[in-house]
């Protein structure tokens, strides 16, 4: 079956602990739908407990465990659930990714005292004042945990810069230390270097926090038994600890670990091409330069030109590499990155990454189920967010599942309006699908001989008429005007 991913959580997924309990209840019609993976948010234990989205990473080890930071389950569930649920789904057929946050840890339970220097917020290769005495939560004893299943207490030593500084200012902090006085090494100059991004950024090089990740990473994989990693942030993490963390993981749990990394540069091809040189190819990376082109072209409408869609994207760069996506947690309204596709043009975007032969499609949770929620805008005013079930998602679904297959022939010779064939294989019949962004069109596509003299109807149900494949083998396949109409045999 054509693999399908989906990202079974949004930034204000309703928390009350029950989420696991949800993906519990939706994991045969998931299944059924055709998903085969389904990515989870971080499980572990945030600073602001009940309610963290987990990217506040706290303790890896309380999966909803232990009474830490004023509860004993995550906004997710219990560890038990977690455990369930994770088994529903593996009884259904399907994989799971789990939410690896490794970058940066917060909430922690003691002060330390340190040396440091403030660094320019835009330029963090600019230091801005003398060697100071600084106060900052760095020491975590996890006192509710104890020393169940580690005892390993991190400290100053296992941290590279913070935020925060006791009676002081809020800037950036580089801590001096026997690892380094300078930042870890990126594959790019954002921000002079942008190692930093948030909270108590972790100090890759010492050896310590190594072994301790490495040895996190085990217990983790014993724990749950995921088939897959979405590693966040990684333009702010040295590239080359991902790269032994995974070769690792990998030998200890003697499985071929899938991974996924969020770089997030849209526009910047060769910026997702570095990272992969680099670190060898040994995950895949998000295709946000494509979640960006659907962006563009769902403001631009009819002045875009659809057989621009794929030009500076991983998806046709590097599709082995190439995680497709229409939208995430960070690109959904009222979010840093937000990115939305418009909902009229989220059915063409979800053919273009379902129904290609290039890319491993990612879907978002709220284009299947739905979601609604309330949050303050830039100017700090409430704003009430609606996100509709992405019209027709299912039919595409349902078309991956059991049309997505064998030779694609593609006709993208008109800029508003782009066509292409799957010719099927030796179990499953193809499929015609056509897309526009501005009017109604007819597409004469050839579907090949074997299918000379069958009807073609829309699974998607935009037209009750049919379509019958002629004696050399071309059938002409309509398309709604700014839609998308995908043909099946009757």
């Amino acid at each position: 079956m054509n693999p399908t991913m989906i990202q079974f959580f949004h930034w204000y997924s309703e928390g009350d602990g029950k989420w696991w309990k949800e993906a519990e209840k939706q994991a045969e019609y998931l299944s059924k739908s055709g998903i085969t993976s389904v990515w989870f948010p971080p499980a572990y234990k945030g600073t602001n407990g009940g309610f963290s989205i987990g990217y506040d990473a706290y303790d890896l080890y309380d999966l909803g465990e232990f009474d830490q930071k004023g509860t004993t389950p995550t906004k997710y569930g219990t560890k038990n659930e977690y455990l369930k649920a994770i088994k529903a789904l593996k009884n259904q057929g399907m994989e799971v990714i789990v939410d690896i946050v490794l970058g940066h840890k917060a909430g922690g339970d003691e002060l330390e005292k340190f040396k440091a220097v403030k660094v320019d917020e835009n330029n963090r290769e600019k230091v801005i004042s003398d060697v100071i005495d600084i106060e900052s939560y760095t020491k975590f004893t996890f006192p509710g945990r104890g020393k169940k299943y580690s005892d390993f207490e991190w400290n100053f030593t296992c941290f590279s810069g913070v935020d925060y500084a006791e009676g002081m200012d809020s800037h950036i902090y580089k801590i001096q230390s026997e690892y380094g006085n300078d930042w870890e090494e990126m594959i790019h100059d954002e921000k002079g270097n942008y190692d930093y991004l948030m909270y108590n950024d972790i100090e890759h090089r010492n050896p310590f926090v190594r072994e301790e990740l490495n040895n996190w990473a085990k217990w983790y994989f014993d724990q749950t038994d995921f088939d897959g990693v979405r590693l966040d942030a990684l333009k702010h993490i040295s590239f080359d600890f991902y790269k032994e963390w995974l070769t690792v993981l990998r030998s200890n749990s003697g499985k071929n670990i899938f991974a996924v990394g969020e770089y997030w540069a849209p526009g910047y091809l060769h910026l997702l091409q570095k990272y992969i040189e680099v670190t060898e190819g040994c995950m895949s990376l998000f295709d946000s330069s494509l979640q960006n082109n659907f962006h563009n072209a769902s403001k631009e409408g009819g002045s875009y030109d659809l057989r621009r869609i794929f030009d500076e994207t991983l998806t046709q760069a590097d599709p082995m590499h190439s995680v497709s996506l229409v939208a995430n947690h960070d690109t959904q309204p009222l979010q840093d990155l937000e990115a939305p596709v418009e909902p009229w043009f989220k059915p063409i975007a979800y053919a273009l990454i379902l129904l290609r032969k290039d890319g491993y499609p990612c879907v978002f949770y709220p284009d299947l189920f739905g979601a609604h929620y309330v949050d303050k805008d830039r100017e700090g005013n409430d704003q009430e967010i609606f996100m509709p079930k992405v019209d027709g998602i299912e039919g595409l679904l349902k078309a991956r599942k059991e049309h997505a297959y064998g030779n694609q022939k593609d006709y993208f010779e008109d800029a508003n309006c782009l066509g292409w064939v799957r010719e099927g294989d030796d179990e499953h019949s193809g499929c015609a699908v056509v897309v526009s962004n501005k009017e109604a069109y007819h597409k004469p596509m050839e579907m090949g001989e074997k299918y000379i003299g069958k009807i073609f109807y829309d699974v998607l149900g935009r037209y009750e008429e049919k379509v019958t494949i002629d004696d050399k083998g071309w059938g002409n396949f309509p398309v709604p005007a700014g839609n998308v109409s995908v043909w099946i045999a009757e």
